[in-house]
């Protein structure tokens, strides 16, 4: 069995994305056009592909990250395994981990960092703790419980699944006039962006422009606009990966309108246009956390119908010693942020 694997890089974005959404299409960033945002940003990228006897059967792109609290290998949304037998897919996480940790030391890691899309279950639970994994510090991210809308319904039956006050409002913001369009550049978004994140407080993502420009090369990247008399108050932009499409960015002014209804909706309409079966509205708050600070915009998300998908946290392995400091400041990061 040892013998039988062998780690090559894989350069041909085809055959990366095939596998990926072949056999987990909820691994966003595990997919070849977010390694090259990664590039773009300046991170060393490095796409592995684990071969049994030929066949590829797990895939990793890792990303070298250099932050103030310590150096990792991210293995984000990853890595991604091919669906077979307990036993098999066992000495495949057992051979990748074994892979990674040399990979890691070898650029002077403190740990290795995975978020891998799968069930948050007993079963991959043990199976991270027996190759020495343990909960990442950090609150839950990169959608790991994410709220999704199953588009095999009728426009009429996806409308009436919602709650009644979301229909209300999309009702209101068509009658006063507003309207959704989209756009081909980021110039209202980085706009509102700004005093979306000035207002409430948070720290900005880095990358977006990346983001939009390298999605929309590959035709994949949809910005739309919800206007009232001319006026632009909503942005949000969208990721068409998979079978989905991906509610990832959003800003806002703060106003009575109920511009960002209309805008899900619309957004909803043109997912099922795509012929794609899945909505994604991304991350929501854990049940039964008022203070999270995500509560209310996971509410409104939530208004829509749908259903949650949970997925196991992320979890770290530590290479170093220095780990403890990266742990203690994440830790102390998120019970300050209230997560």
């Amino acid at each position: 069995m040892k013998n039988s694997f062998e780690i090559q890089t894989i350069s041909d974005q085809n055959q990366w994305d095939e596998f990926i959404i072949k056999n987990n299409s909820w691994c966003l960033f595990q997919s070849f056009n977010w390694g090259e945002i990664q590039l773009a940003l300046g991170n060393k990228v490095t796409r592995y592909g684990l071969f049994k006897n030929g066949q590829l059967v797990a895939v990793a792109q890792t990303i070298l990250i250099t932050a103030k609290r310590g150096k990792f290998l991210h293995i984000r949304h990853g890595p991604v395994i091919i669906n077979t037998s307990v036993s098999e897919k066992n000495a495949i996480w057992d051979f990748l981990s074994k892979f990674l940790i040399k990979s890691a030391k070898k650029d002077h890691a403190w740990f290795i960092r995975i978020s891998p899309m799968i069930a948050d279950n007993y079963e991959n639970n043990q199976l991270l703790d027996k190759l020495h994994f343990q909960n990442a510090p950090i609150q839950a991210m990169d959608a790991e419980i994410a709220w999704v809308l199953d588009l095999n319904k009728s426009e009429e039956e996806l409308f009436t699944g919602m709650r009644k006050t979301t229909r209300y409002l999309i009702r209101q913001a068509e009658k006063i006039g507003v309207t959704i369009t989209q756009a081909q550049n980021l110039l209202n978004f980085n706009k509102l962006y700004k005093e979306t994140y000035s207002r409430q407080h948070f720290i900005p993502h880095k990358g977006i422009e990346q983001e939009y420009e390298i999605f929309k090369k590959a035709k994949s990247a949809f910005i739309l606009e919800a206007k009232y008399k001319e006026e632009v108050l909503a942005v949000a932009l969208f990721l068409d990966f998979g079978n989905q499409l991906i509610y990832h960015h959003s800003a806002s002014i703060t106003n009575k309108i109920p511009v960002n209804y209309l805008l899900q909706w619309q957004a909803i309409k043109m997912a099922k246009q795509m012929g794609k079966t899945i909505y994604n509205f991304w991350g929501v708050s854990p049940t039964g956390n008022n203070r999270h600070p995500w509560r209310g915009l996971s509410q409104f998300k939530q208004g829509f119908g749908g259903r949650e998908v949970r997925f196991i946290h992320a979890h770290d392995l530590s290479l170093s010693l220095f780990y403890k400091i990266s742990y203690t400041i994440e830790k102390v990061r998120k019970i300050i942020r209230g997560y």
